[in-house]
């Protein structure tokens, strides 16, 4: 049922390889978006774990990593805050249900709603953000929960860690291809530190910086296997209406996040995923958090850069890191805690550098000045609040820009026929941007006895459409003008029977298009 890898045995070797990378890169996110949220490391290790396998299986987006992200923690903060961690599983169930149903009821296609504008904006606003989180790396305790930026040979340790890293990843695949670049450097940049005793932050260091000072000497990423519990909240319309608005938005952050991202790997790979098996995919994940002590998640567009530029395509690559993650919890937490952050944040910088949109630069200048301040707010509502409404605005300026343009196309041609009919023969849709312009065609006082509206080309959109013709219909009543409408579609025809509309309609030659009709998945 699930194609886990391809016939050819160099997918195989890149899926692995590829799947060790993200694996390691994996770590520090979700520590840091376990803190964010409240909750202690393990459940968003346990999280990255659940969501990377079951989405990697379930969904339907080949590559794809998705672990515990930023996007969803920030909501989840009050909630763990007011009423506990177990609420927080109660709720990521809920929203894993949500996410099923929106796969089963096929919303998974409305992500192709989404204009390019909006889509640049949201990659370049993704890499700016992703940028931003890597430089809390460059800060230090000083003293008991007071931070401070790194300075003297500290800071320059780091720095050369950080651009050892990118030159691995720039210059490796130039000579071979045949391991990921990502591996090589963390694994270089490792064995160098450790070697030459260098005063580097590590990955176990970041940790204990995030804890309390009597924990943090304890701390450690060794853990135990996830197990089955039932959240233990009450069950009662009291607690469904405490978790349901964090789970819808829990569930529609995700489902955006996520449909993005795989539309932005569908375009690198040149493939096409498939947006409702995801969308089930992601709730399958997330309802398995909720029993399971993870605090849920969504797509990881940074990891899944690191893992489509490692050359994982293939479903064995999100398995192999999901299973290397829960190994290193299992029986390796040393090695990744001796991790220098440097390393990580170096190939962090290098997935910032591939995710911006670097052409956006040279189109603001060729594409109309509406698509260009699109770009520019969409990037940065989505640095400044949150991706998902980031996405809405961006999406809702685009309809309005839409409107207002094809409001000024609504015109007619005036012709009188051999009866002495005054024709009508308008050109555009009628809909709430153009009604206004739709009614200062007509000379209403100086028509003839009878009066034809030709919708060949022309249609009713929307409510206010019908209102428009309605009071038309009117005057023309009131100055003795009978009115006709011909070659409405079958929907328009539809809309005014609803509506009881006043105008005679004749139905000869009526087209029959539709609306609009996807069978696609």
């Amino acid at each position: 049922m699930f194609k886990l890898i391809t016939s050819e045995q160099n997918n195989v070797k890149n899926d692995v390889l590829s799947g060790f990378t993200v694996a390691l890169a994996l770590v520090p996110e979700a520590v840091a978006f376990a803190f964010v949220a409240g909750v202690e490391p393990m459940v968003g290790l346990y999280a990255a774990f659940m969501m990377g396998l079951l989405t990697s299986i379930f969904g339907g987006r080949p590559g794809m990593i998705s672990g515990a992200t930023g996007a969803t923690a920030v909501v989840m903060v009050s909630l763990v805050a007011i009423h506990g961690v177990q609420y927080l599983f109660a709720a990521v169930i809920l929203a894993g249900l949500l996410q099923i149903l929106a796969g089963v009821f096929k919303l998974g296609k409305f992500i192709r709603m989404v204009p390019h504008p909006v889509m640049l904006g949201f990659v370049n606003g993704l890499a700016i953000v992703i940028f931003l989180a890597q430089l809390g790396q460059f800060k230090v305790e000083v003293s008991d929960g007071v931070m401070a930026w790194m300075q003297g040979e500290m800071l320059y340790i780091m720095g050369g860690l950080i651009f050892l890293t990118m030159l691995i990843m720039h210059f490796l695949p130039k000579l071979t291809t045949a391991v990921p670049s990502g591996l090589v450097a963390i694994i270089v940049v490792t064995l160098l530190v450790v070697g030459l005793d260098l005063d580097a932050r590590t990955v176990i260091d970041y940790v204990r910086d995030m804890l309390p000072a009597d924990q943090a000497a304890s701390a450690t990423l060794k853990g135990e296997l996830p197990s089955f519990a039932i959240p233990m909240v009450p069950f009662s319309w009291e607690t469904l209406m405490i978790i349901l608005p964090f789970s819808v938005i829990i569930a529609a952050i995700g489902l955006i996040e996520s449909l993005l991202t795989l539309t932005l790997i569908d375009e690198l790979t040149d493939t096409r995923g498939k947006g409702n098996r995801e969308c089930i995919g992601q709730g399958i994940a997330n309802t398995t958090n909720g029993f399971f002590g993870g605090m849920g998640g969504c797509a990881m567009i940074g990891q899944s850069m690191i893992n489509i530029n490692s050359g994982g395509r293939g479903r064995l690559s999100g398995i192999t890191a999901a299973l290397v993650l829960l190994a290193f919890i299992l029986f390796g937490a040393q090695f990744i805690e001796m991790i220098p952050l440097g390393a990580l944040v170096g190939i962090m910088f290098m997935v910032v550098l591939g995710t911006f949109e670097w052409s956006s630069f040279r189109i603001m200048r060729k594409v109309p000045f509406t698509d260009a301040f699109i770009i520019v707010l969409v990037s940065g509502v989505t640095v400044f609040f949150d991706l998902a409404i980031a996405v809405v605005v961006g999406v809702i300026v685009s309809a309005l820009v839409f409107a207002w343009k094809h409001a000024q196309h609504i015109e007619a041609e005036i012709t009188i026929d051999e009866n002495g009919q005054k024709i009508y023969d308008l050109r555009g849709p009628i809909f709430f941007g153009s009604v206004s312009n739709f009614k200062e065609l007509f000379d209403i006082p100086n028509d003839p006895e009878h009066v034809v509206i030709e919708f060949k080309r022309s249609r009713i959109s929307d409510h206010s459409g019908i209102e428009a013709l309605d009071t038309l219909a009117e005057k023309y009543k009131a100055h003795g003008t009978k009115l006709h409408l011909r070659h409405l579609s079958p929907e328009c025809r539809i809309l005014l029977k609803k509506a009881g509309s006043l105008c005679e309609v004749n139905v000869l030659e009526d087209p029959k298009y539709h609306v609009a009709s996807d069978v696609l998945g």
